[in-house]
């Protein structure tokens, strides 16, 4: 199947899901919103748990491909930082799926896909994929902190340099995870972060 047909079946299921409980999405409306057959949603995914899960793996994808931008947006280091933070927030207020995975609390309307492995039978590679373990919310944090350190630290940084950085990028993490579970208010995440980061690296 192209991943074109994939993709489209993925956006199905999306729609379908912010509309209505996970519990009442049915194979053969994503099918036909994708405008294919329900056999081929079934060869592509496997099981409605199975769409569940490469649902929640396009999510995670998209919003770490969004911290990647984020810190290759700026050059100063709080800048990247500051601006990765601010796409935390806003990408787990804009998508439910992507706030369960950063905190861990899935609501009755969303899938709860399970974090560890499951059995995978599947032809197709990208469901394999999806099959897999799934993150759970410290997992994000230490992805997000290593992706941020491998940016930020040049080559030749010294150990001792590179593990105070690490703690930095992991408060900007935290810091902006607990703006997702309580909003903060004025500055919000970015005054948040800046006056953190300022104090840490003082």
């Amino acid at each position: 199947m192209m991943p074109a047909a994939r993709e489209s079946l993925l956006d199905a299921a999306y729609t379908a899901l912010a509309r209505r409980p996970w519990s009442a999405v049915r194979m053969v409306d994503v099918a036909a919103a994708a405008g294919v057959s329900r056999q081929t949603l079934y060869n592509e995914f496997g099981s409605k748990d199975g769409l569940a899960r490469a649902l929640v793996r396009r999510e995670a994808d998209g919003y770490l491909a969004g911290v990647d931008r984020a810190l290759a947006e700026h050059s100063e280091p709080r800048d990247r930082l500051t601006a990765t933070a601010e796409w935390t927030t806003s990408a787990a207020r804009d998508n439910a799926l992507v706030r369960a995975m950063l905190t861990g609390c899935w609501s009755e309307r969303l899938p709860s896909p399970a974090l560890s492995a499951v059995p995978s039978t599947s032809a197709v590679p990208a469901q394999r994929r999806a099959d897999g373990p799934l993150p759970s919310p410290g997992d994000f944090v230490a992805l997000v902190r290593d992706r941020a350190v491998s940016v930020l630290a040049g080559p030749g940084t010294p150990k001792s340099d590179t593990a105070e950085l690490a703690r930095s990028c992991e408060l900007a993490v935290r810091l902006a995870l607990s703006c997702v579970a309580a909003p903060p208010g004025e500055g919000g995440v970015a005054g948040l972060v800046r006056s953190a980061l300022h104090r840490h690296a003082g």
